[in-house]
């Protein structure tokens, strides 16, 4: 009778080792004087206070709040399996967290991930970590831990799924949680880098199923390929958004943030409000993304569903006091993100 190994039911512990082997390097890069080491432990340690990078500057926190965020990619992975693409995968994972959390004025300050997969593949696997660490690097979030599952039978070869996780903190007199919003205050909209990781079944089925392109076909009202558009990385707005808060101040100038995913700018939104407020936008009032327009046009999907589903083009929406909003969006240009006024709060 043959003897049963573990490798012979599907996971190679060797292969396994070599895959753990490559990380390390990839880690390092985004540790900042916070992190405590702990080689061989089972756990990442994080001091709140402390050098926040390695040049500064100092966070000392008087009456810190940690605050917890978790999601994944969704099945924009599916393309990227598709075209065997997956270095920037690991940038989404992290904008998705992230950029939630900086919605109630925290900072992002360490980061853990979930790669599932059916067979080990160190290539597929530093790939993916190094998109992760390359985020976490852009906004000074800490890598400090993680786990790579083996689930033989679970997935088809070739496939895998990513999970998120991310810890910010806020002081507590500084939390961004709505209240402050008023009748009268401004919508400021910063534009996306496109469908980010939202939509993403609809997108699938319009694209490759209903027009039957192929992920390497050029388009030429997008001025790229298919895959070029739809692999684009969510935009990661934690430095500007953190600016922001310093410059102007959260619940003063900055009174809410949104970070607009599946549901759009209306459902996001609502999440924000006080009783007895709502949004008015005007819906013309940014420039929209050639992509919404084209998608629209390919699977003939109706405007509502259009704005329940993408953000349109607006990945971040912040709630301004009025006297500030010029300053605002002069602060947004500078740091590289176009921006509009899109809307008002007003009374329901």
């Amino acid at each position: 009778m043959e003897k049963a190994t573990y490798k012979n039911s599907g996971v190679d512990l060797d292969i396994y080792a070599e895959s753990m082997s490559r990380l390390p390097k990839l880690v390092a890069k985004t540790f900042s004087p916070r992190v405590m080491r702990l080689d061989g432990g089972f756990a990442g340690l994080f001091k709140l206070n402390g050098l926040a990078g390695k040049n500064g500057p100092e966070k000392k926190y008087e009456d810190p709040v940690l605050v917890s965020c978790t999601d994944g990619v969704g099945t924009k992975i599916k393309i990227a399996c598709q075209t065997n693409r997956h270095s920037t995968v690991g940038i989404d994972l992290v904008a998705m967290s992230v950029n939630d959390a900086i919605c109630c004025g925290a900072e992002p300050i360490f980061f853990l991930d979930y790669v599932a997969m059916p067979k080990d593949d160190p290539n597929l696997l530093e790939n993916l970590v190094a998109g992760i660490a390359k985020g976490c690097e852009e906004v000074g979030c800490a890598l400090i831990g993680g786990e790579t599952a083996i689930l033989s039978g679970m997935y088809n070869p070739g496939e895998y799924d990513l999970a998120g996780f991310c810890v910010g903190v806020a002081e507590r007199s500084k939390i961004i949680d709505g209240k402050a919003i008023e009748n009268g205050d401004v919508l400021i909209g910063v534009a996306s880098s496109g469908c980010h990781s939202n939509g993403y079944s609809l997108i699938r089925n319009v694209v490759f199923d209903i027009a039957k392109l192929n992920p390497d076909d050029y388009v030429p009202e997008l001025g790229k390929t298919v895959a070029d558009e739809l692999l684009t990385p969510t935009r990661l707005y934690v430095k500007p958004a953190l600016s922001l808060f310093e410059r102007f101040g959260a619940n003063d100038g900055i009174r809410g943030v949104a970070h607009i995913t599946g549901g759009g700018l209306v459902e996001n939104l609502s999440r924000i409000l006080p009783d007895g407020l709502t949004c008015e936008i005007a819906q013309n009032s940014w420039e929209k993304p050639p992509v919404f327009g084209w998608l629209q046009k390919l699977g003939a999907i109706e405007d509502a569903e259009m704005e329940r589903v993408f953000n349109m083009g607006l990945g971040l929406v912040l709630v301004v006091k009025p006297g500030v909003t010029k300053d605002v969006s002069k602060a947004l240009e500078e740091m590289g993100l176009s921006n509009w006024e899109v809307g008002k709060i007003v009374a329901k």
